[in-house]
């Protein structure tokens, strides 16, 4: 890929992931690598994973023109002698529907991404990783530390970053409807697993909010002003929305619980940085989430931002996330947030 970051080579990649059945697929993706010969033991891998940028074939991250620039802080990546390696998820450019918020998907496509790198005999990746996201990728990325130990036995998790992680799926589901962006991601999310899983998506959605929905779908977003936005600014929300009481039951109540993460320990330190001005994953869900994981005995490092909202948290934590995953890869101690139990 041209142009790639002063001192680096990019390549745009596809290779090969399971779908949460076993089945074989195709995932696209890019690995950017210092170009400079790698150490003999191989380059640490961090494995970056992408927000919302829609549910449709045309919202690949890795087609856009500018995707290298919205990885954060990539230049300070490539001069720590990391490799980056950025998953566009299953279905985004590639065949069959994108499992957008689907964990064990999202997850597996992720530390396959990391497998792909070492493939790219260039890049001279390593087995030692790390995984960073922000939103979407946040889930992503609790997941992938989820199935590392039994999925990808043979790499070596040095620790986990989730900027403002999607988690209690069930709220963020119920408090979007209500925000100026919300129901593009609760449209992406019906649309979605209703082909994924196989569902009417009419037992959860009113009828006239499946026209927008469908009209959702089809778009990519932008991120403008601290807001999610497809191809027009505003639409008319139909109310209901949803149908009442769908998501309190089967199967959305079930599979609204699979989806979230925390049911198994994550073998890393995980960092967690949240803004509290966020309107959509609201820091009370995030704070909950954090609580599980001390709950389980994790390693936390938990940050607060002043004044933030959502679509800006991976920046203005970047330099703090960085700084936290150098120093799991160099085997420092993790700092914990827990309280003791």
């Amino acid at each position: 890929m041209r142009p790639a970051p002063a001192g680096a080579k990019a390549w745009r990649i596809l290779y090969a992931s399971t779908d949460p059945d076993g089945h074989p697929i195709a995932v696209s993706g890019v690995v950017i690598a210092p170009d400079l010969p790698a150490p003999a033991a191989g380059r640490y891998v961090l494995a970056w994973a992408h927000p919302t940028t829609g549910v449709a074939d045309a919202c690949a991250p890795s087609i856009a023109p500018d995707f290298l620039d919205t990885i954060p802080h990539l230049p300070a990546l490539v001069a720590l002698d990391w490799v980056v390696v950025a998953t566009d998820y299953p279905g985004l450019g590639t065949p069959g529907v994108h499992p957008y918020l689907v964990g064990e998907s999202e997850g597996r496509a992720v530390l396959d991404s990391v497998r792909a790198a070492a493939n790219v005999e260039k890049s001279g990746a390593g087995k030692r990783f790390a995984v960073w996201g922000h939103s979407q990728g946040g889930h992503a990325a609790l997941f992938a530390g989820q199935l590392a130990a039994s999925y990808a036995p043979e790499l070596a998790l040095s620790g986990v970053a989730a900027i403002a992680p999607a988690t209690e799926l069930s709220e963020l589901l119920r408090d979007d409807l209500s925000t100026v962006g919300g129901p593009i991601l609760a449209s992406y999310s019906l649309w979605t697993w209703s082909r994924f899983y196989g569902i009417s998506i009419e037992t959860a959605a009113s009828p006239l909010a499946i026209r927008v929905i469908d009209e959702i779908a089809s778009d990519c977003i932008e991120t403008r002003d601290e807001v999610y936005r497809v191809g027009f600014d505003s639409f008319a929300l139909p109310s209901p929305f949803l149908v009442e009481g769908a998501i309190d039951r089967d199967p959305w109540k079930s599979l609204l619980e699979r989806n979230r993460p925390g049911a198994s320990r994550i073998p890393a330190p995980v960092y967690v940085a949240q803004g509290d001005e966020d309107v959509v994953v609201r820091p009370s869900v995030t704070a909950d989430y954090v609580a599980g994981l001390c709950r389980q005995g994790q390693t936390v490092r938990f940050e607060r931002m002043a004044g933030e909202g959502h679509m800006r948290a991976a920046r203005v934590s970047a330099s703090s996330a960085i700084s936290w995953l150098r120093a799991r890869f160099d085997g420092a101690k993790a700092p914990n947030d827990c309280p003791p139990f």
